[in-house]
């Protein structure tokens, strides 16, 4: 199969390429450094119809290597462009080059707040703190676009790996390290995570089948913030976390800053593993993390799951 890759050089696209290549397709990269901007209807229309793709693959996203939850909207803006304007123009695309398959990206993250994992059946957050509010209207219009041509939806969780912004010099890990990423209120959130390299495999898997709609693709090992936290500190034996007020917390980083801390909902895998027979390499985060990050206090002992 021929596979179109939007977004070939970001932390999803570096894992997947050499995945499909080494499964025998053949693969197109397409990203701003390769020359075409998927903002461009006429230049995503030429690339498509010069690339001749049997599948388009769209992982694009301009997220900041540093993120601001206060300023999140702004610092997002352009990736929320890439996933309305740019998946509209994939689809246009595709349509002129009678390509049939598409495959996007969504977020397993953005669940309305709730008890247990939430599967592909539960709503997206229905009143999302404002920071996030105009990140979510892209996620789901991206989705809603994906449906209309019969297309599929991916909902990673929070995404590490090479690149990532929980790799060694990533932006999470910076503040982990500096012992600035404390741990709000009771920490409840629930974090789904899931592995660059698991995230492309399940992408190679999806394109073997003609499956659509939406599917989760996270670990099997979701965990309440309260414990990731001073086990990923204790990993890079960076000072443990302080314990602060959520009230505290979100007068310093808003209401996104303290929703991620302590409202998110983890996500079901098991409709995912079923739909496309596909299994993490990485079942849990602590194992992704330490073979990232070396070993640590938290390789001995894993902190307690959901």
């Amino acid at each position: 199969m021929r596979v179109l890759v939007a977004g070939a050089t970001g932390v999803i696209g570096q894992q997947l390429v050499p995945q499909l290549a080494a499964s025998g397709h053949d693969v197109v990269g397409l990203s701003r450094e390769r020359g075409t901007d998927l903002l461009d209807r006429q230049a995503v229309r030429r690339a498509v119809r010069t690339a001749e793709p049997d599948a388009i693959v769209h992982m694009a996203t301009a997220i900041p290597a540093q993120i601001n939850p206060k300023t999140m909207a702004r610092d997002f803006a352009l990736t929320n462009r890439l996933r309305t304007e740019g998946t509209r123009n994939l689809i246009d695309a595709a349509a002129h080059a009678g390509v049939k398959r598409l495959i996007t990206q969504g977020l397993a993250y953005a669940y309305e707040p709730g008890k247990g994992l939430a599967d592909e059946d539960a709503p997206l957050w229905v009143h999302p703190p404002a920071q996030f509010a105009p990140v979510l209207a892209a996620v789901v219009e991206l989705e809603q676009l994906t449906r209309e041509v019969n297309g599929l939806v991916l909902r990673f969780g929070q995404l590490y790996g090479p690149g990532s912004a929980f790799s060694p010099a990533g932006a999470y890990t910076e503040q982990v390290r500096a012992g600035k990423l404390p741990i709000a209120g009771n920490g409840e959130s629930v974090l789904s995570f899931t592995h660059a390299a698991d995230a492309a495999s399940a992408i190679v898997a999806a394109l073997d089948s003609d499956i659509a709609g939406v599917l989760n693709i996270v670990d099997d090992t979701p965990v309440r913030i309260r414990d990731w936290l001073p086990a990923f500190a204790a990993m890079l034996r960076a000072p443990a976390p302080r314990h602060l007020p959520a009230a505290i917390v979100r007068l310093a980083v808003g209401g996104w800053g303290a929703a991620f801390m302590t409202k998110l909902r983890g996500a079901s895998n098991a409709r995912g593993k079923t739909k496309l027979n596909w299994r993490p390499l990485f079942a849990s985060w602590t194992e992704g993390f330490t073979a990232e990050h070396g070993h640590g206090e938290a390789s001995s002992s894993s902190p307690t799951s959901i």
